[in-house]
């Protein structure tokens, strides 16, 4: 499905390049769910917008579903992003204008998706998360894994292939974190391809790799033994 062959990322200044990436070889399966670890600073969430098409490399090959993402123009690339990859982030990116429902539903008016479905999509979300009575608050009245529910929510409403999720409990608590893990399991369950960036050691045993990135190249990649 995902395919990174020797991808540099770097930052030219008058005398020295500077790498934030270097020699990233990555492939990653349908169905798969891996953790991306490794130290702050050491390129994880670089390679996150690489692969979720938000950034692009300063060098090398970038394959999904064995389409040559490099070589793709930016309109492209927009319609694979948006028609393949729901992203999650640590500080939820919600539209504090916009209500929970709204929220939601902004990725299918992205896609022109029909009113009557765009509703039913929605409602079935909301329904599944147990967030109906919420559908009408904004961001700010809700709690921080309420907050993160919807941004779960909206990255998957559009039935994405893959969820990129950087540091998606970074801001919760312990339960919250732990429920929201539970969420990813069962979508990973369901068939949707998951990559997560996260420091916690518990997270990282959710998938069934885990990645290990520093100073900005592919230190290791092994299998989880056994997963939570």
């Amino acid at each position: 499905m995902i395919k990174l062959q020797n991808i540099d990322k770097y930052i030219d200044s008058r005398f020295q390049r500077t790498f934030i990436l270097k020699g990233i070889d990555l492939a990653v399966e349908q169905g798969e769910f891996v953790t991306i670890m490794g130290p702050s600073g050491s390129g994880k969430s670089t390679l996150m917008n690489i692969i979720g098409m938000l950034d692009e490399p300063s060098a090398g090959e970038y394959y999904f579903f064995d389409e040559p993402v490099h070589k793709m123009k930016e309109k492209q690339k927009s319609e694979m992003h948006k028609n393949y990859i729901g992203f999650i982030f640590q500080a939820y990116h919600l539209i504090d204008e916009l209500t929970v429902y709204e929220n939601i539903e902004t990725p299918l008016l992205y896609k022109g998706v029909n009113g009557n479905q765009r509703k039913s999509m929605v409602a079935e979300l909301l329904d599944r998360f147990n967030m109906v009575a919420k559908k009408d608050l904004f961001p700010e009245q809700l709690s921080g894994g309420q907050q993160q529910l919807v941004g779960i929510a909206r990255a998957i409403v559009g039935q994405p292939k893959l969820i990129l999720a950087d540091e998606p409990t970074g801001n919760l608590h312990s339960e919250q974190g732990r429920h929201i893990m539970e969420i990813f399991k069962k979508l990973n369950d369901e068939g949707i391809t998951i990559i997560q960036v996260t420091h916690s050691e518990e997270n990282a045993q959710y998938g069934k790799r885990i990645v290990t990135i520093a100073d900005g190249a592919v230190q290791s990649d092994v299998q989880v033994e056994k997963r939570l």
